[in-house]
């Protein structure tokens, strides 16, 4: 495959898209995109899980300002830094601060490549845009072509605002991937593909998917072996043996070069692929770094399904700290159906690490909403559910109305 010209250094420096580059080059992933729009049936993310090396694991979620100022530090302490990474722990494009986290760094560090890596579904609607804010290495997690060996991989697809799951799901996702890797492919831009061998799954499948993304004009493909993780739907299914992913490996490669480097990297992984020094750049001083992180599971937020609080179920009339209960609506944007009350326990104190502890254990039950409707709502709150990825919407009136005007 030919190199666009203006890429040819950046490659040639890039860890995961250059098996040469790896043994001298380091890269860094920043953990900006903590929503993710699919639930994979491998997939079970954690904050603060230092111990676990695979992805969708992070000690940490970042704001853009925040990612800036950690690269900073580790752009000093480790010089042959080249590639700065967004692949979690979420889905970079389910996520804002993917973008801002982007120019941010594009704008003060110009000579630091690019990359984000995503699972497709929103990629058709943002190949442009990062494009046009620098990237030029692109990495999509594709599975399958079949839908329904999709069925049994992917537990739900949420797109435009609806939750989707079965063949239905996986085929959208499918054509959503199909279309987002042209788009890059026409852009110039180099992807690579990884998927995930799952034994019983989709293995035999595998050979067929790579040749059609080599015939979309894909640069690498990388063979990952299913990591069976506790609290997943895979987890009691065994991991493809070495000799069985190599295998494999050495079969596909008569259609596309194979990335047989891939150390399978955290959400926050930094340094050499072989040498991850992401622990020693947590909590970095100045970096104004979230202190007493949630212990709770990244959801994949159901867009359609909005918190709010209201004490009558018709006004929203309670702060997101002192309401007494949320109920929960699904809308599509015209229609709002009620869900259920979520009541919430104010026996507590309003002060201090009370305090702190009572504002978590709300974000913790209303986490898998996508948006959260209050009449006020203080810095702390805010900031801890930005980084879980859900949106706030300060509203006072008819709940109704102010559900339909947050779809906007």
């Amino acid at each position: 495959m030919d190199v666009p010209e203006d890429i040819r250094k950046a490659l040639s420096e890039h860890p995961c898209f250059c098996e040469e580059a790896h043994h001298s080059f380091a890269r860094m992933h920043i953990p900006v995109a903590p929503r993710c729009n699919i639930q994979c049936n491998y997939c079970n993310r954690k904050f603060d899980c230092c111990n676990e090396s695979r992805p969708g694991v992070t000690s940490e979620v970042l704001t853009p300002d925040q990612a800036l100022a950690k690269v900073r530090a580790v752009k000093k302490e480790i010089p042959q830094l080249s590639v700065i990474g967004i692949a979690g722990p979420g889905d970079p494009l389910a996520n804002e601060n993917t973008f801002d986290a982007l120019e941010l760094i594009g704008k003060e560090m110009p000579d630091l490549t690019l990359c984000v890596s995503t699972n497709g579904l929103a990629l058709p609607d943002c190949a442009q845009r990062l494009y046009e804010l620098g990237v030029r290495f692109v990495t999509v997690t594709m599975n399958c072509l079949d839908p329904e060996v999709g069925a049994r991989i992917y537990d739900a697809v949420i797109f435009n605002g609806k939750r989707y799951g079965g063949v239905e799901g996986a085929a959208i996702l499918r054509d959503r991937q199909i279309e987002g890797i042209r788009k890059c492919v026409e852009l110039k831009m180099l992807v690579k593909i990884n998927i995930v061998m799952i034994p019983g799954i989709n293995d035999s499948h595998i050979p067929d998917l790579v040749k059609k993304v080599r015939d979309m004009g894909v640069y690498i493909v990388n063979i990952l072996p299913l990591i069976p993780v506790e609290g997943t739907k895979f987890s009691d299914i065994p991991a493809p043996t070495p000799l069985e992913r190599r295998d494999m490996m050495d079969r596909c490669e008569l259609d596309v070069k194979m990335m047989r480097h891939c150390r399978q990297c955290r959400a926050d992984a930094i340094g050499l692929l072989n040498q991850d020094r992401s622990s020693e750049f947590v909590h970095i001083e100045g970096c104004g770094l979230r202190d007493n992180p949630i212990d709770a599971q990244i959801m994949v937020h159901d867009e359609s399904k909005v918190a709010v609080a209201t004490r009558d179920g018709l006004n929203v009339d309670s702060g997101f700290g002192n309401a007494s209960e949320f109920r929960i609506y699904a809308t599509d944007g015209d229609t709002v159906r009620f869900l259920k009350t979520v009541e919430i326990d104010r026996s507590g104190t309003v002060a201090g690490e009370d305090h702190r502890q009572h504002i978590q254990s709300i974000v913790s039950k209303l986490k898998d909403c996508g948006t959260v409707i209050v009449e006020e709502i203080g810095p702390m709150p805010t900031r801890i559910l930005a980084e879980l990825g859900v949106k706030v919407v300060i509203a006072s009136g008819d709940v109704n109305a102010a559900i339909r005007q947050s779809r906007k």
